[in-house]
Formats: structure tokens, C-alpha cells, sequence
């Protein structure tokens, strides 16, 4: 139970930290250019590529072993465009404002190299329940790096937090000014760029 329980920790926690898939393995990045203006946003998109990456990496465990080797990727891309398809729609139907902020970057999650590299990584090879719990940590460890970067953009770009201006007017009045450029995609670029340089050299260190 405690071999169980330790490997289900670290299955989970890796992508957390110590291998994310932003900041580590730099994948999801276009998106995490595009949505991460604010903080909404960003949570919707880490929530819909975490419920894409879990369900995916669920059924292809499931089925992994009745897979033919020359159809796999065909299989998965129709897996994962089922579940995106779904999860658009139910972002149109539930939360169609913020559905339409997205724009496509919600169908785009199907290109995402995090779903499929997640598919063919781990669910091709290791049981349901542990391919779920992949699924779940890859997309919190996305999500966290989306919602980091919107915190700042929000922030510093307009002094809002999830669209309520936090900010006091005394600033303002004292000659505080929004930094316009946090709103524009470079900012973001700029911001993913030092958590790159920032984590790796904190993993780095920690190994040594």
C-alpha cells in the first residue's frame, strides 16, 4: 500500500514541479501566450486541458492493449478531438463569454503536445488509475504555469484580479500607471521565459 501510495504521489506531483510541462519540458506554450490576459481565462483553459489530458490518458489505458501498433495515433487523435469537441461545446453552452475569449484555442488543445505526448508516454504503458492520475498531475502543472503568468499580466497590466480592479485609486492619483505592455503577448513570452531560467536553475541546484 505505501509503494501504492508513493507511486501515485510522484506520478502525480512530478509535473507539478520538478518536471513541468511549461517550464521543464517548454511544451504548451502558444497557448500559454494567447489565454493567460487574464486570470478567467487561464483557469478555464488549464481546467478544459486537464479534463482532456485526464479522460484521454484514462481511455487509452483502457484500451491499450487492443490497440493495432500501425492505428494508435489515429486512435488517440480520435479520442482526444471527441473529448475537446465536448468540452467546447460545454464551454459554448455553460460559459459562452468566456468560450468565446478562448476563441480557438480550446479546439487547438487536440495539437497540444501535452495530450498526445502524455497518450504515448505513459498511458500507452502503464495502468488506468495511474494514467489518470498523470492526466490530472500534467494538467494541474499547466495550469499552475497559466494561472502564475495571468496573475502578473492581470496585475501589472491592468491592477485587476479575476476582473475586479484591486488596485486603490491612491495609486493612480499618486501617479501609478498599468503597464500596457503586460497586456500584449511578448509580456508573457518575457514572463514564461524567467520561469524557465528561474526553475531550472532551482532544479538544477536541488540535484546537485
Amino acid at each position: 500500500m505505501k509503494l501504492t501510495s508513493t507511486k501515485f504521489f510522484r506520478t502525480f506531483s512530478q509535473p507539478l514541479w520538478g518536471n513541468n510541462p511549461v517550464s521543464i519540458q517548454s511544451l504548451g506554450i502558444c497557448s500559454a501566450l494567447a489565454v493567460t490576459v487574464q486570470l478567467k481565462t487561464a483557469v478555464v483553459m488549464g481546467i478544459s486541458m486537464t479534463v482532456v489530458v485526464a479522460f484521454s490518458s484514462l481511455l487509452i489505458s483502457l484500451i491499450r492493449n487492443r490497440i493495432p501498433r500501425n492505428i494508435r495515433i489515429i486512435a488517440e487523435l480520435i479520442i482526444i478531438a471527441t473529448l475537446v469537441i465536448l468540452t467546447d461545446e460545454f464551454l459554448r453552452a455553460f460559459y459562452y463569454d468566456i468560450s468565446k475569449q478562448l476563441s480557438v484555442f480550446v479546439g487547438l488543445i487536440i495539437t497540444n503536445c501535452i495530450v498526445l505526448g502524455r497518450t504515448e508516454a505513459f498511458a500507452l504503458s502503464n495502468p488506468p488509475h495511474l494514467a489518470f492520475i498523470d492526466g490530472i498531475g500534467n494538467g494541474a502543472g499547466y495550469s499552475a504555469a497559466l494561472i502564475m503568468v495571468a496573475f502578473i499580466r492581470e496585475l501589472l497590466g491592468s491592477g485587476k484580479f479575476f476582473g475586479l480592479k484591486i488596485l486603490p485609486g491612491i495609486f493612480y492619483t499618486a501617479g501609478y500607471e498599468d503597464m500596457g505592455f503586460m497586456l500584449l503577448a511578448p509580456s508573457a513570452f518575457i514572463i514564461i521565459g524567467l520561469m524557465v531560467w528561474l526553475q531550472k536553475t532551482w532544479v538544477k541546484n536541488d540535484t546537485k
